[in-house]
């Protein structure tokens, strides 16, 4: 895996299409004024910038992360590669997936419970409810 599919897929897919546009679209959507949990919704849009700049440090670490296509794990192991930058993108990866834990419990309990008394589960937009399912899974 290049750092090239790395930031792509951690740093671009999931934090801008899911949470970006999630964090946006779902409360209009579902006229309320914002997230069931915003502090949540804070710590995770903090966790990605940190972890973007742990991604870019370890590039920069004596030999790189020089583990492969695949991140295959006998070359991540500390006999091939001794210095801290295969941890430190490993790291890295930890926090965008937590990152994306915060913000699925947030996107999960906000179309579970913020919806208005009158307002059943089939006339919520689908784009919430489908991220709200996406979020559970």
């Amino acid at each position: 895996v290049t750092t090239h599919a790395l930031i792509m897929i951690f740093f671009m897919v999931m934090p801008v299409m899911m949470g970006g546009f999630g964090n946006w679209l779902v409360p209009l959507m579902m006229v309320m004024p914002d997230m069931h949990f915003p502090r949540l919704n804070n710590l995770s849009f903090w966790f990605v910038p940190n972890a973007f700049f742990l991604l870019g440090v370890s590039g920069f670490v004596e030999g790189g992360v020089g583990a492969g296509w695949t991140i295959y794990p006998p070359l991540t192991s500390i006999d091939f590669l001794s210095d801290p930058s295969m941890d430190l993108a490993i790291f890295s990866l930890h926090l965008g997936g937590a990152s994306s834990i915060v913000a699925s419990l947030n996107f999960a309990s906000t179309v579970a419970n913020m919806r208005h008394q009158k307002r059943g589960f089939h006339k919520i937009p689908m784009f919430p409810v489908s991220l709200g399912i996406t979020a559970l899974l």
